[in-house]
């Protein structure tokens, strides 16, 4: 997975403190990152550990990365 901004490679917790629509995103698909306590995986790594088809992940993929080309800096 690939996304804008080299997001996969940071802390789940930093990406929804930064960006909280993320969080929504991944709740959607039942990934409850907003709620763990821990949240240092890496948003690449919470994506693809989770067991979702790979259309599910192309889906979080470009819900993400469009989210990042409309909204971020």
């Amino acid at each position: 997975m690939e996304f804008n901004n080299d997001l996969g490679n940071k802390a789940i917790q930093d990406v929804i403190q930064t960006y909280p629509e993320i969080g929504e995103i991944l709740n959607r698909f039942e990934i409850g990152c907003v709620t763990c306590k821990v949240g240092i995986c890496l948003l690449k790594d919470v994506v693809s550990i989770h067991g979702l088809s790979r259309e599910d992940e192309a889906r979080i993929e470009a819900e993400i990365n469009g989210y990042m080309a409309k909204n971020a800096a």
